[in-house]
């Protein structure tokens, strides 16, 4: 009989009981949380309003909801923007989404990322936040079916209440990322 993978909901309970002696906590409240998952992509130079259209609709069927417009807040010329110009979407995931978003990415998108060996611990932040970059949006189940002529990139940052890079490493491994040991 095979034993089912853990959900994220249930590595979050049971993080105060696996970090407590690493870290000395007192008390359940001490222990690390992730707060949010923002999703983000930017469309460079594209112009062609069926191609954002697209960007649009496979970020939406990714995230599970409606990403918000990003604008540009300076003119620079050498890349030829101008000041309100559209940069990219973001999504900002919170609660049940965030989490139902977490478990796909570990148990379905990381083993669907071609030669992954795991993430690197140096993409924790100082203030225990990791950002992991995708090349293509296709290992995501929900576009891979898709022709695969209009490719995208986009992030994904997991933010947490970690207090430094430390406890981020530990609770991190802890749900599940499969980060390197360096």
């Amino acid at each position: 009989m095979a034993t089912a993978i853990p959900t994220t909901k249930e590595r979050l309970g049971t993080t105060f009981r696996a970090m407590k002696e690493d870290f000395k906590y007192t008390s359940a409240m001490q222990a690390p949380r992730v707060t949010k998952i923002v999703v983000s992509t930017g469309i460079g130079s594209v112009s062609d309003k069926k191609k954002r259209a697209l960007i649009l609709d496979r970020l939406t069927k990714i995230a599970g909801q409606a990403p918000a417009p990003r604008s540009t807040t300076k003119s620079i010329s050498q890349f030829k923007t101008r000041v309100g110009d559209l940069a990219g979407y973001m999504v900002t995931l919170r609660g049940a989404r965030m989490n139902s978003f977490l478990d796909k990415l570990v148990n379905i998108v990381f083993p669907r990322v071609r030669d992954f060996r795991g993430l690197s611990a140096k993409a924790i932040d100082e203030m225990g936040n990791i950002t992991i970059g995708f090349k293509e949006h296709t290992v995501f189940p929900e576009t891979a079916d898709e022709e695969a002529k209009d490719l995208f990139g986009l992030a994904v940052t997991i933010g947490t209440t970690a207090k430094n890079k430390k406890e981020a490493e530990a609770f991190l491994r802890h749900l599940g990322l499969p980060l390197k040991a360096e």
